[in-house]
């Protein structure tokens, strides 16, 4: 045990345990009961704070106004077919670099990414950081809220009647 090392009436009396006339191992065992409460009451505190902390979650969007935004993605993409980009019909779930019979780049097929709201705001914000390599020569939308209505409109426009086969 540790009580040699500890002026055990000093750290006792820190720790709130009364430990007079008690064996020096009974008293490093009070304070290590001490210190284990007050691990596991700070420990509660941060799981419980830990929400406050997370990322927000990306505004809401209006897809009305994203499908004017998405008129600046028509010179290479559309929803139904390819173009110089893939089709954005099925996107949202869609693994990155997996639609079948398009020439994806290396870096877009290994990046690993499964296409949803968070994904795509972090990859539209800075496509060639999020993915190195990535053939799609577009700075981005720097604007968050443009970003979260393109986002929107995506949503809706994913699994919708222009995709249909």
């Amino acid at each position: 045990m540790i009580a040699h090392l500890l002026p055990h009436r000093g750290r006792a009396a820190e720790a709130g345990v009364d430990v007079r006339g008690t064996h020096p191992e009974a008293t490093s065992a009070a304070i290590g009961g001490a210190c284990r409460w007050l691990w596991s009451a700070a420990c509660a505190c941060v799981v419980v704070a830990a929400p406050a902390f997370a990322a927000a979650p990306a505004p809401a969007g209006d897809a009305g106004a994203g499908a004017r935004i998405y008129a600046r993605c028509a010179g290479c993409h559309a929803l139904a077919y390819d173009r110089t980009g893939p089709r954005h019909c099925g996107i949202i779930g869609r693994q990155a670099g997996s639609l079948p019979g398009f020439a994806y780049s290396d870096a877009m097929k290994r990046s690993g990414i499964v296409w949803n709201a968070q994904t795509l705001d972090r990859f539209l914000a800075d496509p060639a950081k999020t993915v190195p390599g990535t053939t799609m020569g577009y700075a981005g939308v720097k604007d968050p809220d443009e970003r979260a209505d393109l986002i929107a409109f995506l949503q809706q426009h994913s699994h919708g009647p222009g995709c249909a086969r």
